[in-house]
């Protein structure tokens, strides 16, 4: 077989070398050490907390070593196309705030390593696909979508293994002139790598492939020995053969990605071999993982689990603060306890490590990411949330803009408790912000409770209508509470709830159900931070108002 002409034949149009492509894409100029990594997303319209998960491994591997982390576009699967999918990406990265040096963004692309979009890198696999066809790596195939639906029906009866290798590989043997004759009769085919395993050989025989992973060791794998596709009919490559064009050229170090590409390794190592290039050190992550009903392990869902989208977490509100310390707590072992060490500190202090990643499953537990955001937020200033709550409410609900009217009075409500000895965690996602400080504007104040079963109906207003009488917004807490006990004795509560328990038959109730009376007229609730506080945020026209209309 003549090669260099079969080459031609198939890449009449390509004049462009390999030499002069590499020479467009020269080694980086990094300090020694230095770690190059990406993230190269599909544009389905679907981003997906594996993405994140994923990001923020390369995100930093990258910065942790003084090397250079970018974003691929990998658009190759036209048909799973979905228009405004770049966008949706860009942005649900840049909210969790994972930082990019390079590549495609919403205003160009940024970095000399491009085009960082692969529909827009047609010629550049091409002229290496025309590389391995020249060099007996590669060759046409002319096999319909029918004969292959054959092939593998056949196949699948037999229990063999599915798809186009050795004997079932008919195309790869033809001749120049049968090529010739296949191309004039305008019969499409796709360009398949010509593998050098052995499919006929028995399994004792079969030769291993050593790989060495950044998460999980050393890997012993067979041999590829499957014919893939490398050049799809239209002329766009496959995922296997672009991402191994693309992080050579763009001199990628290391490559993040999940445990279900492990079965494709074999395939992406022989194509390194191939074109006589370096792999890179893969790292391949862990499955996101959550306990279900029964308390055993699954796979997230695309279809059960709304947790998995990103948009959840912009939609719900979650800050990127917290999110980001969350999947720290899953992609190391070692980080909680370096946070009970520094409980102040930074995450980007924090020494991360791929040893120290799981390979059997991340536990995902949404209620764990509750508690972790309820601390993160614990530390954002009043100020801060203020901010991040205002640009959530202008994407996701605008009709609470004018809460953010009075900036002073909404960093009052914020900071309600946080300051204590004992500060309150009450915040956590502002979705739950809203609805938990809904009841400081009158027109999201909703009763959402009952008054205590203790209080005789009859006693309600009384109590009430003496808390307004004896009201003075000057007094201080103290002063408060004692007119509050007052109120109880006189209508034959208990002034100390100890006393109740001890002699419930002389009593109607306590203190504490009395006080309670007055919180939920005031916040439509029975629990809620410090009711004296609250009404110093209120001021008093506001709780004057609301006690004397409740009811009404």
């Amino acid at each position: 077989m003549d090669y260099s002409r079969l080459a031609e034949l198939l890449f009449p149009q390509m004049t462009k070398t390999p030499e002069e492509i590499e020479a467009k894409y020269p080694k980086r100029n990094l300090p020694e050490g230095a770690k190059v990594t990406r993230l190269g997303p599909s544009p389905t319209g679907f981003i997906h907390l594996g993405n994140l998960y994923g990001a923020f491994v390369d995100e930093r591997l990258a910065h942790q070593s003084g090397g250079i982390f970018y974003l691929r576009i990998e658009d190759t699967d036209d048909k799973r196309y979905v228009e405004g999918a770049v966008e949706t990406i860009i942005n649900s990265l840049k909210f969790f705030d994972i930082r990019f040096d390079e590549g495609a963004g919403l205003d160009g692309e940024t970095g000399d390593y491009g085009s960082y979009t692969q529909s827009m890198r047609g010629d550049i696999y091409r002229c290496f696909a025309k590389k391995l066809v020249e060099e007996g790596k590669a060759y046409p195939c002319f096999l319909t979508e029918e004969e292959i639906a054959k092939i593998r029906a056949g196949q699948e009866a037999a229990k063999e293994n599915p798809g186009i290798y050795g004997k079932y590989a008919k195309s790869r043997d033809l001749t120049i002139e049968e090529v010739e004759a296949n191309l004039k009769a305008g019969r499409p085919y796709v360009v398949r790598l010509r593998s050098g395993g052995n499919p006929d050989a028995s399994e004792e025989n079969v030769r291993k492939i050593h790989v060495k992973d950044a998460v999980r060791g050393v890997l012993e794998m067979p041999e590829n020995f499957q014919d893939v596709v490398i050049l799809k009919a239209t002329g766009i490559p496959t995922y296997h053969f672009a991402h191994v064009v693309d992080d050579h050229l763009m001199r990628t170090t290391h490559v993040v990605r999940g445990a279900e590409w492990l079965p494709s390794l074999p395939i992406h190592v022989e194509l390194f071999e191939k074109l006589g290039w370096e792999p890179p050190v893969y790292c391949h992550t862990a499955q996101l993982m959550k306990l279900d009903e029964e308390g055993n392990k699954r796979k997230l869902s695309k279809r059960k689990d709304p947790e998995l989208s990103l948009d959840y977490y912009r939609q719900q509100g979650y800050h990127p603060a917290a999110v980001r310390e969350y999947l720290l707590t899953i992609l190391n072992s070692n980080f909680e306890e370096w946070r009970m060490e520094h409980p102040d500190a930074d995450i980007d202090e924090f020494a991360f490590t791929t040893e120290k990643m799981s390979n059997s499953g991340a536990l995902f537990d949404l209620n764990k990411l509750n508690d972790i955001s309820k601390d993160v937020l614990l530390k954002i200033p009043a100020s801060e949330l203020y901010d991040f709550l205002k640009g959530w409410a202008e994407e996701f609900r605008p009709e609470l803009s004018h809460i953010f009217a009075d900036r002073a009075y909404l960093e009052r409500i914020l900071d309600l408790g946080r300051n204590d000895k004992k500060p309150r965690k009450d915040l956590i996602y502002a979705e739950q912000i809203v609805a938990f400080i809904s009841y400081f504007f009158d027109d999201l104040f909703k009763m959402k409770d009952e008054m205590p079963a203790e209080v005789p109906e009859e006693d309600i207003p009384v109590i009430l209508e003496k808390y307004l009488a004896s009201y003075d917004h000057a007094d201080d807490q103290s002063g408060w509470f004692d007119k509050i006990r007052t109120i109880a004795e006189e209508l034959g509560y208990a002034a100390k709830p100890k006393d109740f328990k001890k002699h419930p038959e002389e009593y109607k109730g306590h203190v504490g159900h009395v006080s309670t009376v007055i919180r939920i007229a005031l916040m439509g609730r029975a629990q809620s931070p410090d009711v004296w506080e609250i009404q110093q945020i209120l001021g008093e026209e506001r709780t004057r108002a609301r006690i004397g209309g409740f009811g009404k």
